[in-house]
């Protein structure tokens, strides 16, 4: 199963977490990619609406609002959610007073 991750994070409590955590949490980032998780930094967002194919509009910045910002994303493949889960617990924004989002990805394809 695959599985999309959204990581919230703020440099407030990425400093106000323990060094050691930290690295660790970051070795731990090292060792998913090096498993085959791809996984990027959040880069400032842009909204994409074309109603009724009558035009493309573009506004930037995010749809969603929270109360962190987005840090990060990766896509993850595990067994189970259960896995999915115990794969991201350690990565930063989980261990820096951030939160991870983990959303199954079904494929839309027939």
């Amino acid at each position: 199963m695959k599985f999309v991750t959204i990581g919230y994070g703020n440099r407030e409590g990425y400093d106000r977490t323990d060094e050691a955590v930290r690295d660790e949490a970051h070795a731990h980032d090292e060792r998913l990619r090096a498993a085959g998780v791809e996984m990027g930094v959040a880069g400032e967002p842009v909204q994409v609406r074309n109603p009724g194919n009558t035009g493309t509009m573009v506004d930037h910045g995010p749809f969603l609002r929270a109360t962190l910002p987005v840090a990060g994303f990766a896509i993850i493949e595990a067994e189970s959610l259960e896995e999915a889960i115990k794969l991201v617990s350690n990565t930063p924004c989980a261990v820096a007073h951030g939160v991870v989002e983990v959303w199954p990805l079904e494929s839309a394809q027939g």
